[in-house]
């Protein structure tokens, strides 16, 4: 599903050069569960932002669902990005002054071949999903914080895409509301087919996933759970 070849990624200023990623190359089969761990600053983040298309690497290949991402062009990368893969973050990322079914809503807006009926049929499918669809109506500011990250996951997976990235999705919640969204991206795996790929320093939580990838200073440390 997922396959990186010789990945690496630089950020140049006028002064420093920094190497995030360095000729990194893995892969990840569909319907896998992958934990992504390391230090601050090792390369995390710049991993999923580089899968989830939201950056270039510098160098090296990558290819999601046997098409090469880094060939494509932006418009085409936009396109791409909307309907193969879903995002979620520590923060949440939710608009405050939406309601919970227009926040879900929001990604389907962009999708020209959905009409608004269907838009909202998929809404309200997925808010079951999560067990949220009683609180529709509600906005955010309303909601505590493991029921705004059951949201956001509601958000990315309303476009059915087949790939999940979780950027510390427990990170913001205590452990009782982390151990309820990590069953729920376990079920999103098991029931839905869905490959995940989460980064996280939880070593508890990593180990309910089918493997964990070690990264440090960019690099990808051999010993592969």
């Amino acid at each position: 599903m997922i396959n990186l070849s010789g990945v690496t990624k630089i950020f140049r200023t006028s002064e420093i050069e920094t190497r995030a990623l360095d000729r990194v190359s893995f892969g990840v089969d569909e319907g896998e569960f992958v934990s992504v761990m390391g230090p601050s600053g090792c390369g995390k983040s710049t991993l999923l932002n580089l899968i989830g298309l939201l950056d270039n690497p510098t160098e090296g290949h990558i290819a999601i669902a046997d098409t090469d991402i880094t060939r494509l062009t932006n418009k085409q990368r936009a396109r791409f990005r909307n309907e193969h893969i879903g995002f979620v973050f520590q923060s949440f990322h939710l608009i405050p002054s939406l309601s919970v079914r227009d926040n879900v809503e929001l990604p389907l807006t962009y999708r020209d071949d959905l009409s608004a009926r269907e838009r909202r049929r998929r809404v309200e499918e997925v808010l079951d999903r999560v067990e949220l669809s009683h609180r529709l109506k509600h906005r955010p500011g309303q909601l505590s914080g493991g029921q705004c990250q059951r949201v956001a996951i509601a958000r990315a997976i309303v476009g059915n895409p087949r790939i999940l990235l979780a950027d510390e999705p427990t990170g913001n919640l205590d452990s009782q509301m982390g151990a309820d969204i990590m069953r729920l991206l376990q079920s999103l795996n098991q029931d839905d087919g869905r490959t995940i790929v989460m980064v996280t320093h939880n070593e508890s939580q990593a180990r309910l996933t089918h493997r964990i990838l070690r990264f440090l200073d960019g690099h990808l440390r051999p010993n592969i759970d």
